[in-house]
C-alpha cells in the first residue's frame, strides 16, 4: 500500500512475508530528491541534524536481507539502483542520486541492478544497537520478530526531522 504525506514523502507499507518479516507498524519512507547528488557529506550532515548517525558509504547488497534490531536510512549519492523491498514478491523501486529510502526494522531490501558508480550513505538512529544482518532463513524468524517488536520507533524522520509516521 502506498500513501503520500504532505511533505511529499511516499509511505510504503510492506506486508509480513514468509521469509522476510517486514515491520508490522512502520512504513518505509521514500523521499525523492531529498539530498544533493554527489555530496555525501551533505547527506551525512542532514542525517546527523535529525538524530541519525551516518555509518557507512558503499552500495546495497544484491541479496534479500534485513536488520531486525535497527532502522536504516539509505541516501543515494551517485548513480541509480532498482531495489526490491519486502522480499521476493515485494515492490520494486527505482532510486537515483538524491533519493532517500528509510527502512524500519525488519524491512527486506535487495539491489536488483545498479549503475556503475553507485554510492550510498547508510545511517541508523542515534543510540540504536549495531545492526544485525538477516537473510530470511526459517530459523531466524522467531528471534527476528522479537527483535523488531523490541526496537524503539525512530524519534524522527531522518530527512524532514519530523515525527516518524506509524501505521
Amino acid at each position: 500500500m502506498h500513501e503520500h504525506r504532505r511533505d511529499g514523502a511516499e509511505l510504503i507499507f510492506l506486508p509480513a512475508g514468509d521469509a522476510i518479516p517486514n515491520n508490522p507498524r512502520l512504513p518505509v519512507l521514500l523521499h525523492r530528491g531529498a539530498v544533493t547528488p554527489c555530496d555525501a557529506a551533505a547527506a551525512e550532515a542532514l542525517f546527523r541534524r535529525h538524530g541519525w548517525r551516518p555509518a557507512w558509504r558503499n552500495g546495497i547488497h544484491d541479496w534479500h536481507h534485513y536488520h531486525s534490531n535497527a532502522h536504516e536510512a539509505l541516501a543515494i549519492i551517485d548513480g541509480a539502483v532498482r531495489v526490491q523491498l519486502g522480499g521476493e514478491s515485494g515492490p520494486q523501486v527505482e532510486l537515483s542520486a538524491g533519493d532517500v529510502v528509510v527502512l524500519p526494522a525488519g524491512s527486506g531490501h535487495r539491489n536488483l541492478g545498479a549503475e556503475d558508480g553507485l554510492l550510498v550513505v547508510g545511517a541508523y538512529p542515534e543510540g540504536s544497537a549495531p545492526p544485525d544482518q538477516l537473510h530470511g532463513a526459517p530459523e531466524e524468524v522467531e528471534r527476528a520478530l522479537r527483535a523488531i517488536a523490541a526496537t524503539a520507533d525512530p524519534l524522527t524522520d531522518p530527512v524532514s526531522g519530523g515525527a516518524y509516521p506509524a501505521g
